[in-house]
């Protein structure tokens, strides 16, 4: 055993004892079960993949590089594995809950409204949406990670003369597009092969709709995909677009529209009489009003003329998936024409209050159409909300800040290691069926439990290796416990935790914990370790969130990661995962 010395005092000095971590009793039932001669051979441990893990394909092979990893241990035998070696091999890289090196498994060539699509919002902004610098670098982080969605706001700069990337009416300075377009360019299929969608929330002129149209070509030239037609009655599948850049916008009919009707407005004295701003008027055309103040149009009625003509036709055929909202309500917004696919968006709080009358309608419509969520205005501090209402309702394009941490976020990231971490996850069927009588799923209705997934917590190592021995406490060892939750759809969310174990850097729980899970395809499991503190907020330890659906079962190594997603070098747990048919509930 080491021993650890904490400082209270100039003369006094708490010492410690750091044992060293044991495999459970449930580790040795299971080794001795499939080796009882004490050495478990290759044979053994391949029945021991096939049989305890469910590994079904595993084959010689794979229990021969186990065996290989465990060469340079000194605890290997050539003759087999002992308890201490089998042991050191679940906690290792080898056996981890959820492989990161799992490749792309679900049908990739259906249209891309049956997808799940992980998607930024503002992806240029470093940090709060009122004043943070906006750069580059969030693009392509975000790119790197996974996310297939790129969100960028175009304005004119303060001369008019040019478009750059900023968040309007706020303190936030801007970043050069050209720039932007090129991380994107570099970036984009580094990490996935999957296309990107690039959305512009655009404020620009005629004019300078026809220098981002140039600039667009230019930056992606064969990658760009233009559809011949705007009027898709489905969209590609992601197969189809692989290595592909598609723009998504409002078409630019709906700014020269939005541009009249605003300075038919402000210029009241040469406007016919009786003429009135429509309550419909777009969202672009609102924004545009802040445009018109730094650049304030001719005296004249505005009337288009060629070259804006000209720009509605170059702009028009960078936009591969049309972007707006329907005049009227919600019950228009949600219309699905069956000659026209297109992307609607809508804020969180509207979304939320659409699923209390239109929850099928919703579901319905993002079939064939894709429907954007992004945060509410309000998050100044670019946090983020629950994705599940949209995912439930079978929104595409849950859109998150990237640049922070938290639940939601940890969820979100989660969510997306599923299908090879390849920014697509497939839709489940329930959200893509139709019945006899064009029924669809209806969120709003009980469900019956599907499956009930056990999970065991054994233990945990790694803190002492990667954190300084008075990061937690600067007088003793650690008070570890441990969070297991579901995040999902509301009936199946649920948050348990272990006992507190004291002055421990190896904390051993042995607690076992059972969730009831109604959609499990959709469900994520959520894993956090917490130091308690008697004074204050307990201290964090480690977080990890997997897709329900991938999660390998028997007993299992989890690693851990810091708030911001990154993997500790040696913090992990060892678990046991199990599912099975639900009783009656």
């Amino acid at each position: 055993m080491l021993k650890q010395n904490f400082k209270v005092c100039l003369c006094w000095r708490r010492i410690f004892k750091t044992r060293v971590v044991e495999p459970p009793l449930d580790v040795k039932n299971v080794f001795y079960r499939y080796s009882p001669g004490g050495m478990m051979t290759i044979d053994e441990l391949l029945r021991f993949l096939i049989e305890h893990q469910g590994e079904k394909n595993a084959t010689k092979d794979d229990a021969q590089a186990i065996f290989d990893s465990l060469k340079h241990l000194n605890i290997f035998h050539r003759r087999g594995l002992h308890l201490e070696a089998f042991f050191r091999y679940l906690l290792g890289d080898h056996n981890l809950v959820h492989p990161p090196s799992q490749k792309v498994h679900h049908d990739m060539d259906a249209p891309l409204a049956h997808y799940f699509l992980f998607t930024g919002h503002n992806s240029y902004l470093t940090g709060n949406q009122l004043s943070s610098p906006s750069s580059v670098e969030p693009i392509k982080d975000a790119l790197l990670k996974g996310v297939r969605v790129i969100e960028l706001d175009l304005w004119p700069n303060s001369k008019g003369t040019d478009a750059e990337v900023r968040h309007g009416g706020t303190l936030t300075p801007p970043v050069d597009l050209q720039k932007c377009l090129q991380a994107i360019k570099e970036n984009a299929f580094t990490n996935s092969e999957y296309p990107v969608v690039i959305t512009f929330e655009d404020h620009l002129n005629s004019n300078l709709q026809i220098k981002v149209a140039k600039m667009v070509k230019e930056t992606f030239g064969e990658m760009l995909y233009c559809t011949k037609s705007e009027n898709l009655e489905e969209f590609p599948s992601p197969e189809f677009l692989k290595k592909k850049v598609l723009i998504s916008t409002k078409p630019p009919k709906e700014y020269l529209e939005g541009q009249t009707i605003e300075e038919k407005k402000r210029k009241k004295s040469k406007s016919r009489a009786g003429e009135d701003v429509s309550e419909n008027e777009s969202a672009t055309a609102r924004n545009e009003r802040q445009t018109s103040r730094q650049n304030p149009p001719d005296e004249a009625e505005h009337v288009p003329d060629e070259d804006e003509e000209k720009a509605v036709n170059q702009y028009r055929e960078l936009i591969a998936i049309h972007a707006g909202k329907l005049k009227g309500g919600l019950e228009n917004w949600l219309s699905d024409d069956p000659k026209k696919v297109r992307r609607l968006s809508l804020s969180e709080q509207e979304l939320e209050n659409a699923t209390k009358t239109h929850g099928t309608k919703i579901v319905r419509f993002t079939q064939r159409n894709l429907l954007r969520v992004y945060p509410k205005g309000t998050r100044l501090d670019s946090s983020n909300y629950n994705p599940f209402v949209g995912w439930m309702h079978g929104a595409q394009m849950v859109a998150f800040n990237m640049q922070g941490y938290g639940k939601h976020l940890w969820v979100m990231k989660g969510m997306f290691k599923a299908n090879g971490g390849c920014g697509y996850v497939k839709k489940p069927d329930f959200l893509l069926h139709r019945g006899p009588n064009d029924e669809v799923f209806n969120p709003n209705e009980e469900l019956s439990v599907k499956t009930v997934m056990t999970v065991k917590v054994f233990l945990g190592e790694g803190w002492h290796q990667d954190f300084h021995h008075t990061a937690f406490d600067r007088y003793s060892p650690p008070d570890f416990y441990a969070r297991i939750g579901i995040a999902g759809i509301p009936a199946d969310r649920s948050l348990k935790e272990t006992e507190i174990i004291e002055d421990e850097w190896l904390p051993v729980w042995n607690e076992e914990f059972e969730f009831l899970l109604q959609v499990p395809e959709l469900a994520v499991l959520r894993i956090e370790v917490l130091e308690y503190d008697t004074t204050g907020r307990p201290d964090f330890g480690g977080q990890t969130c997997l897709p329900v659906s991938e999660l390998r079962t028997g007993i299992r190594t989890v690693p851990l990661h810091n708030k911001k997603g990154d993997k500790y070098k040696h913090v992990r747990l060892l678990l046991s995962i199990k599912f099975g048919l639900p009783y009656d509930f």
